[in-house]
């Protein structure tokens, strides 16, 4: 029996949630549900694409995952089924699925739906998850769709001399998430010497632990995602170093 995720930005103050979830249990009796977050912030597909993203893999495949994040969407914005990477993904087709990786997905479905459909994620999504992790076949439940909503991510500028990247994700300690990968550090700082710059603030050295950092100071590693994280050792970096979403942080090489 696979297993099925949640992920809303409905809170967890009212019945939405249960109330998914017993009707994913009313369909498929034996589904194990597992809550990734209910507090996405209200209709923030940038802010649910990362973390669906940083952890939809550590599932194993065949996970169904359930996503109620701006669920009613716009006009013309088909429910749908997805396959990619080997994982299922059920909800709307409003660009939050093509921010999830580089790869194209392996097939994609429309799910049946009425000008009607206020609670998408109980009426919709939640029937179509429950079948998905029965076992049943996809196609059995919606047809075939070829257009996938695309969205452009934010991507770093990278040069022998210079990468330039963007805080995407300020986190629940207030850690300011970059996108500037490990890889592209690692390929771009051989044998050269670097000044990682952000706000008014320089510094040279990047850590390996957060520890290795004083109470209070301000700490560089590439994190578990392999994104340069910067943030104050038992502080809240964001409030401390005025930095929030999309604020740029640059590396110079010498």
């Amino acid at each position: 029996m696979a297993i099925v995720t949640l992920l809303t930005d409905s809170g967890e103050s009212d019945h939405y949630i249960a109330a998914i979830k017993a009707r994913i249990l009313a369909v498929n009796p034996g589904a194990r549900i597992v809550d990734i977050s209910h507090h996405i912030r209200l209709f923030d597909i940038g802010h649910a694409a990362f973390v669906l993203r940083s952890v939809f893999r550590d599932f194993p495949k065949g996970t169904v995952h359930l996503v109620g994040v701006d669920a009613t969407g716009n006009r013309g914005e088909e429910f749908l089924m997805m396959l990619l990477e080997g994982h299922y993904f059920v909800g709307v087709n409003n660009g939050l699925f093509s921010l999830l990786s580089e790869q194209a997905p392996d097939k994609i479905w429309t799910l049946p739906s009425t000008d009607f459909n206020t609670f998408p994620e109980k009426e919709i999504f939640a029937p179509a998850a429950a079948r998905l992790a029965g076992g049943e076949e996809p196609g059995a439940i919606g047809k075939p769709l070829t257009d996938l909503k695309r969205l452009i991510d934010r991507q770093v500028k990278a040069t022998k001399k210079q990468i330039t990247g963007h805080i995407i994700r300020v986190d629940h300690f207030g850690n300011l998430i970059t996108n500037i990968s490990k890889q592209v550090f690692d390929t771009l700082s051989k044998d050269k010497a670097y000044t990682i710059q952000f706000g008014g603030e320089k510094f040279r050295r990047i850590n390996t632990a957060y520890h290795q950092a004083e109470q209070g100071e301000c700490f560089i590693v590439f994190n578990s995602l392999d994104f340069l994280e910067i943030g104050i050792y038992k502080g809240n970096a964001a409030e401390l170093l005025g930095l929030d979403y999309d604020s740029v942080v640059n590396i110079i090489f010498e």
